[in-house]
Order: structure tokens, then sequence, then C-alpha cells
């Protein structure tokens, strides 16, 4: 016998009950988002390996060890998604989004893809809910995002649900800090690799070298007058709806493209890979990636990370209305017949005994049990009250949409 081959480590089979708990989560994420205005976009699987290089940062632990790039036949660089923000922004600007009235509201379900070490709630292969509205510097648009990640936790039942805010302000704020931030590196830190790491990007060693930090200047003490009362606006917003969150003023995120206001979502239900969802403002990614200057913001949430800070009961699976078993032709025409009028009907497919068909009927919540038999005739049951009559097979949906036999 040949070596049984497994799913690779770090990812993993979507099952039953798994399943369902999605689709819950999608339907819930598509009525809260798409009535706020946002509508689905769904981006390639693999997108051009300059697309995240120039727009997450080249010197992002993402770009630099943990993307799925490959050359295909035509000597191409391709990635494997590692994020949906800089596809999406690709999307605005390659089917002219921008003539569109702003900001342009887009909402994505989609799976994405990292070379990291996995851990709980979080593979090599992981799903997103992500929403971007691009076109706007309104600081409302920030707000609103915030709001609609906030209500989609709280429906889905996530607890102990945090949320930090921050600012990074304009890069020209943070190259003047920048050097500020170096200095203090380069005085406090005695570690050579945290001081060589500092060089590509000083503001990630608070998340890195938390405890060397502690007494670093403060980008938020940087900002400008405009950085200011952008991040204030915001805050005042959040306040009026009763948003409750912790200025963070080391709050970085893992990304190069963020501008100004910055957030996220954790669930002390997780322990230390405690993160849910986050994002923030991105004002120069589409400029970067080749397009106009255009103001962006927009999150994305873990959808294992979310159904593992849920609590919610199992979800039920769709009812069944007709469970058939018998002699065919009829069997199998009665069941496509059902599912024509829009009832959910299942075929005996395993040869049980009659005793065995209605166990397996039981078993899924069956409402009725048709045994078709030879002659043009069916047994009918209602497994409610176990009440059972002969009737002919074509009426059985009739005495089924009557509810009664």
């Amino acid at each position: 016998m040949s070596e049984r081959i497994q799913v690779p480590k770090g990812t993993f089979d979507v099952l039953g009950d798994d399943a369902l708990a999605r689709d819950a989560l999608a339907k819930v994420a598509q009525q809260i988002l798409e009535r706020a205005g946002y509508s689905r976009i769904e981006t390639p699987a693999f997108e051009a390996t300059e697309l995240f290089a120039r727009g997450v940062g080249a010197s992002t632990d993402i770009v630099r060890k943990e993307m799925y790039s490959f050359e295909d036949a035509g000597g191409r660089s391709l990635t494997l998604r590692p994020e949906g923000t800089a596809p999406v922004c690709r999307a605005y600007m390659e089917h002219g989004m921008h003539k569109r009235p702003q900001p342009v509201k887009l909402w994505y379900l989609s799976s994405f893809f990292r070379a990291e070490a996995p851990q709980a709630g979080r593979f090599r292969q992981f799903w997103q809910v992500g929403a971007e509205a691009i076109g706007s510097d309104d600081p409302a648009v920030d707000a609103e995002l915030i709001v609609l990640l906030a209500e989609l936790l709280e429906t889905l039942g996530s607890q102990g649900i945090r949320l930090r805010i921050g600012s990074l302000g304009t890069p020209e704020a943070r190259a003047a800090y920048r050097e500020e931030l170096l200095a203090f590196v380069a005085d406090n830190v005695d570690d050579a690799a945290l001081i060589a790491r500092a060089q590509d990007n000083p503001l990630r060693l608070f998340d890195s070298a938390p405890a060397q930090m502690a007494d670093a200047p403060r980008l938020l003490d940087a900002l400008g007058d405009a950085d200011r009362d952008h991040f204030a606006a915001v805050r005042e917003l959040l306040d009026d709806v009763g948003i409750a969150y912790e200025v963070d003023t080391t709050l970085v995120r893992g990304l190069d493209y963020y501008t100004r206001t910055v957030f996220e979502f954790t669930s002390d239900a997780l322990g230390a890979q405690s993160g849910v969802g986050g994002g923030g403002r991105y004002d120069g990614l589409v400029a970067q990636l080749g397009g106009q200057p255009t103001p962006g913001c927009g999150w994305a949430a873990g959808v294992e990370r979310m159904l593992l800070s849920s609590q919610q009961a199992a979800v039920a699976p769709p009812p069944v209305d007709l469970y058939v078993a018998g002699e065919r032709p009829g069997a199998f025409r009665l069941v496509a017949d059902a599912r024509r009028t829009g009832h959910a009907a299942r075929l005996e497919l395993a040869g049980r005994s009659i005793k065995g068909v209605f166990k397996q009927a039981d078993r899924l919540g069956a409402r009725y049990v048709a045994i078709v038999g030879a002659d043009g005739q069916a047994e009918l049951k209602d497994m409610e009250t176990g009440e059972q009559r002969t009737v002919a097979l074509d009426t059985v949906m009739h005495h089924i949409r009557g509810g009664q036999l």
C-alpha cells in the first residue's frame, strides 16, 4: 500500500460543523458591511510579486520571508496573496474606480497565504474578512470602519474584545521622528541584531523589543497639527457612539503602507496571540502603486481567529424536508422534483435497509420519508407525528406542501 498523502503542516481542511460556522460568519459580515454601502470584491489568488514588494514594503517580514512566490512559464514572478489591501488598490486603479462617486467601499472574504509558523487560529493558508474605503480622507471613514468591525465582532459573540488605536501621522512626520528614534536606539539598545533591524523601520522595535523601548520617544508626540486634529476627530466620533478604546502610543502594525489612524482589536479569549483584526489608513498606497494620490482606509479580520474568540452555539445544519428511498427511477425523479420546488431532499445512496433508512432520516432531522415502490406508489411517513400512509407517487409533493397526510 502506498504511503498516505496528508495535507501539508500548517494547513487544514474545513469540514462539517466548521463549514457551517464559516457560512454563518460570512452571512453576518455581508449583512453588516453591505447595509453600510460596501460591495463585494474578489481579487485573484496570485498577483505580480512587485505589487506586494512595492505596496506592503520590502523591509516587512511578510515580503522578506513569508511570501509564497514562484516564476510562471512566462518568466513572470507571481505571489500567492499574503494580504488584501494592495490587491484591492490595484483593482481600484485597473478598473477606473476613481471615476465613481468617492469613496469606493469594498469588502471581501478571501483566503490568504503566508509562510509563517502556524499558531492558534492562524495557518499558512488562512481566511480574512476585509473592508476598504478608497477615495476620502474624512476622519468619519476611519471611525465608520472601526465601528463596523466592532459590530461584526459583537454580533459573532467574540469574547473579551479590546480596541487599541493610535496614529502614525504622515510620512513626513515619521521621517523626522525616525531620526530621533534611531538616536534613542543607538544609545539605549545593546542587541546588534535589533540595531540593524532598526535601520529598516525602527518603529517595529516597539513590537519586537518592548522592554528596551519603554522610554523611547513616541510618535504621537511628534505629529503635526493636521495629523493631531485628524486623530482627535476619529476619537470624538468613536466616543459619540460609545466605542471603548485605549490609545496605544506603541501601536505600529506590520505593514509599511499605513498612515495616520491605525487600530487593532484583540480578544482575551485567545491568549498570547490575541489579535483578531485591525487596520488603518493608507493614504499613500495607491500613488505608491502607480496611481494618482488617493486616500484610503481599511481593515482585515481573521476568520479562524473570530471563530476561536466567539462562544456561539453550534450552527444547526439546514433542515431536510424529504428523505427518499426505494425503486428507481421513481425515487430519483421524486428527489429532483422536490428540489426544483425549493425543498431540501436527500436520496438514499448507501443501500440501507428500510430500518436503516428511517434511522438515517432521523439523524438528518428529515420531516418526511418516502419509500418508493415499483407500482407507482410510495409509503410516505411524517416523522414528527409518526403518521404513515400509501399515496400515489405523483402526489407525494402535494401532501408535503399541504403539511398533512
